[in-house]
């Protein structure tokens, strides 16, 4: 199939959103309200303003609180996944067992989660980002930008920010299309979006 004017084709788009065979794509059914834990100030203020970009293209809101939980975008820094172990009620935060130990047993990155309102839309994404190993050398605006965008919809893979994602993530968030899809024809859609 011929692709769209943002690189994209349908059965891309489709692979996108799936996991062990199913589909899935979520965007957020609330205004987002981030919080960054590990920063210096410096990076905050970076950090801060490009997930106020990110979503602003996407068309969505930000708030300064969530009704729920103060804060739905919560992103953790650490030097180290142990440092994980001292913040407080992390297993029942994110529902994961021991995660310090199975994430440095992985030797990962970072890690992202996804919690999700009754009717599937994004309410809550939590990531971890490890600075003491690969990503400490990377420049805090490209790793904003790459955090921010992965924190968008509920994608099947980790993505790298270009100009095709951010026109993909705008038509997914077009106010006519819903929070959430679960068949793969839904990419058909996107595509016509797309197109256009």
């Amino acid at each position: 199939m011929k692709e769209t004017d943002a690189g994209f084709d349908l059965d891309e788009i489709a692979g996108l959103f799936t996991r062990e065979g199913k589909f899935l794509l979520a965007r957020w059914g609330r205004p987002v309200a981030p919080v960054m834990f590990g920063l210096a100030d410096e990076s905050l203020s970076i950090f801060r303003d490009v997930v106020r970009a990110v979503y602003a293209h996407a068309g969505h809101p930000l708030a300064e609180t969530d009704p729920d939980m103060g804060a739905n975008l919560i992103t953790f820094f650490v030097r180290d996944w142990a440092e994980l172990e001292e913040v407080p009620d992390l297993d029942r935060l994110t529902g994961q067992p021991d995660l310090p130990a199975r994430l440095s047993a992985r030797v990962a990155d970072q890690y992202r989660l996804f919690r999700f309102d009754a009717g599937g839309a994004i309410r809550a994404c939590i990531s971890f980002v490890n600075m003491g190993g690969n990503l400490a050398d990377v420049h805090p605006a490209q790793l904003a930008e790459t955090l921010a965008v992965r924190s968008t919809l509920t994608f099947a893979r980790d993505v790298t920010p270009s100009a095709g994602l951010a026109a993909l993530i705008r038509a997914a968030y077009d106010p006519s299309l819903p929070d959430v899809a679960t068949d793969p024809s839904y990419a058909l859609r996107l595509v016509a979006r797309l197109s256009r």
